[in-house]
């Protein structure tokens, strides 16, 4: 018995001293590699944006606080990117509308563009200016102010009272063929009353933009886009602006 138990002592001295099973290092948990997020492309202060008008204004029948609706008639492209392509919406207020007079006076029309929507729907608020209008239009834009100016009537006036001067001359002169001098002054004196009355009754000639017309909008503040915001997956559509001039008048 005693032998036994020396066995199983010299068994569990042997288990004891037995050499413990080598631990690994533990490795440190692998991090996953942070991506910067790309840079936002940016559309500078002062970038001029084409634009066609989709209604016609004129200071005959407009108001401060009417909408004035447009689009984008050619790309704008940063570092090779279309930022914001052909066919973008931009809303407009107009803030004030004077009608010309009847005696003097100019129509003054101040514009001013609120916001810009691209074709997928990403939208962008600011306050921008007119910075040029279409070359074919007789008015006038005072860059300075930001006003658009009627075309001065006073050719339109000489003629209508040299036009109606003579007429009445010649009616003068007609009336009166015993005495052509006098028939000829008094029909001269009659016509160019007559043409100054209608100068008076007359305003001048109002400030108008047509539909279809251009003009260039010039942003006041920078505008910001991620990569995300310029995706035109679904493609570019620009329905055409048909010009209306001497159409209805909308707003």
């Amino acid at each position: 018995m005693r032998t036994i138990s020396l066995i199983v002592l010299a068994a569990l001295a042997c288990v004891g001293q037995a050499p413990q099973a080598a631990q690994l290092p533990v490795q440190p948990a692998v991090q996953p590699a942070t991506q910067e997020a790309p840079a936002p492309i940016i559309v500078p202060v002062g970038t001029r944006v084409p634009l066609q008008l989709i209604n016609r204004i004129s200071t005959k029948n407009a108001h401060e606080g009417d909408q004035v609706y447009l689009q984008s008639a050619f790309p704008v492209v940063i570092n090779n990117n279309i930022v914001i392509p052909p066919g973008s919406y931009v809303k407009g207020t107009i803030t004030q509308a004077k009608r010309p007079g009847r005696v003097a006076g100019k129509g003054e029309l101040y514009l001013r563009f609120d916001s810009l929507t691209l074709p997928n729907g990403v939208t962008r608020e600011f306050k921008a200016r007119v910075g040029a209008i279409d070359g074919s239009n007789a008015d006038t834009l005072d860059k300075k102010e930001g006003k658009i100016v009627s075309d001065p009537a006073k050719g339109h006036d000489m003629a209508t009272i040299a036009e109606t001067t003579a007429v009445a001359t010649s009616i003068g002169a007609i009336a009166v063929r015993s005495s052509p001098g006098l028939g000829a002054g008094i029909g001269a004196g009659a016509g160019l009353i007559a043409g100054l009355a209608t100068v008076l009754l007359t305003r001048g000639p109002d400030a108008v933009l047509e539909r279809g017309s251009t003009v260039d909008m010039v942003l006041d503040r920078e505008l910001s886009f991620t990569a995300a915001d310029l995706n035109f997956a679904r493609g570019i559509q620009q329905a055409p602006i048909v010009p209306n001039a001497g159409g209805p008048e909308n707003h």
